[in-house]
């Protein structure tokens, strides 16, 4: 078993001064997993934020992933000591291939047999996937083990279910961190979750963060309100009826918001 927090924060799209706010809140707060990657530009930011916080390293669990730029194995390790100076850190607790490498132009197997490698260096304490089809999963697992892979970091919100993926992952014994847990805000607003929220004297975006933690995924919301960050925190207190969860569960509808023009072939 890894020992991923179940509910992390998560920095896409947080910039500067907001990405230090963003961060500098949660830990204060209590969050102590914290999710970042090279692509979104504020590695450095996040560095700041943690180094200014005071929580002790040991009590904090940082992600971060690796570019597709980056996967090459003459790139990967080179690439990770930079996201490492940048946090202001001698290891990170969880280092992720972000992506695959577009139009499979590197091969999954030598982006982590250099993934692994940077874990045997002390880089990384775990070492995991993110974005990867069924397909990608296998070559990762033929390549390193399953038992090597700590989590599989997708798309995972009420109207986007990716249960095909979640099974096979699943069955591997691989943990699944949800990403976009929110929807970017479309759960706010859709009738059957605010009508549980309602229920439970909750607010919709608690309801969403719950029906994935009680599916076992560790989820890794942001924000950059206070308030938001300090609310869905409370969403661990929330335990939904069969009933509601198979309610959310009927929402799927292939909903998927992170979809670049490099993207794989989904499944």
């Amino acid at each position: 078993m890894n020992n991923i927090p179940a509910f992390g924060l998560g920095t896409f799209r947080l910039k500067d001064r907001q990405v230090i706010d963003s961060v500098t809140n949660g830990l204060d707060l209590g969050y102590r997993h914290i999710d970042t990657a090279q692509i979104y530009g504020n590695e450095a930011e996040v560095g700041k934020a943690i180094a200014a916080a005071k929580v002790a390293r040991k009590d904090l669990f940082v992600t971060t992933k690796i570019w597709t730029e980056n996967l090459t194995k003459d790139k990967l390790i080179p690439s990770l000591k930079e996201s490492l100076a940048n946090l202001q850190m001698d290891q990170v607790d969880l280092t992720l291939i972000h992506w695959p490498a577009p139009n499979d132009s590197i091969a999954v197997a030598a982006c982590m047999e250099a993934l692994a490698e940077a874990k045997a260096q002390g880089l990384s304490k775990l070492i995991g996937v993110s974005n990867f089809t069924i397909a990608h999963l296998k070559q990762a697992i033929d390549a390193v083990g399953a038992q090597e892979i700590a989590t599989q970091q997708i798309e995972i919100h009420p109207f986007l279910q990716n249960r095909k993926v979640v099974e096979f992952t699943r069955s591997q014994g691989i943990h699944l961190t949800a990403y976009m847990p929110l929807a970017y805000g479309k759960v706010m607003t859709d009738p059957t979750i605010v009508e549980i929220a309602r229920a439970h004297q909750a607010n919709p975006a608690q309801v969403a963060l719950a029906w994935s933690l009680q599916q076992g995924f560790t989820v890794i919301p942001s924000s950059t309100k206070r308030a938001n960050l300090e609310s869905n925190l409370a969403a661990r207190d929330i335990r939904l009826t069969d009933a509601e969860m198979d309610a959310v569960s009927r929402l799927d509808r292939n909903d998927r918001l992170a979809n670049p023009d490099f993207a794989p072939q989904w499944d």
